[in-house]
């Protein structure tokens, strides 16, 4: 088991805590991480694109000239693609981007990215997280004590005065256990957890 040091808000040694192996020990697996993210980035596509092909676009119905004997190339319309003012060929239409994955293989990559982060030593426990008020100073004093600097904050759930006042600092994001999600734990470089939050991670994802 990958023991880490547990800090208090303040920076200060607190204790030391064990992490499961069956999700922050096990081989990491690129490929359903690869998956995972890609499904992450689809699904936040709006799909609300959209552009006219030649038969939506106004006007063309008249044959702008005669099929033969002009010497100039056939034309049926001035809504052609090829005309200036004609349709799209192909036109992107509004559509779901967004695509499932299996439960195991979502499981499966949130353990390997959460195994990832604690193989380079990029994890963070702290005993507790709690602002008594909303304010930002505050919330930015705790990041310059436990030196993380681009972290992703999990918690074990919603804690709106250090959501409130993580919001505005730049690089840094706060979530849930029940929201966490692979694309997130790879693209900041700590990773800060609560106790709480191990223990509700040791309990959803083992």
């Amino acid at each position: 088991m990958a023991n880490v040091t547990v800090l208090n808000m303040n920076g200060e040694q607190v204790g030391n805590i064990d992490l499961n192996d069956a999700i922050f020990g096990i081989e990491a697996n690129e490929h359903v991480m690869h998956l995972a993210v890609v499904q992450y980035l689809a699904n936040q596509r709006q799909g609300t694109q959209s552009a006219k092909t030649r038969a939506e676009v106004r006007g063309g119905g008249r044959k702008p000239w005669r099929q033969k004997g002009t010497g100039r190339a056939r034309q049926g319309s001035i809504r052609s693609p090829q005309w200036t003012g004609g349709g799209v060929v192909f036109a992107p239409k509004p559509r779901d981007y967004s695509f499932k994955l299996n439960k195991k293989v979502k499981r499966l990559a949130l353990q390997s990215a959460f195994s990832t982060k604690a193989a380079a030593g990029q994890i963070i426990v702290l005993d507790e997280l709690n602002l008594p008020e909303v304010k930002t100073k505050e919330m930015a004093k705790v990041i310059a004590n436990i030196k993380c600097g681009k972290a992703l904050f999990v918690m074990d759930g919603s804690n709106t005065n250090v959501m409130l006042s993580a919001r505005n600092i730049p690089d840094v994001k706060t979530t849930s256990v029940s929201t966490v999600n692979v694309y997130d734990l790879l693209k900041y470089n700590t990773l800060v957890l609560t106790k709480d939050a191990v223990a509700k991670i040791e309990e959803v994802y083992a």
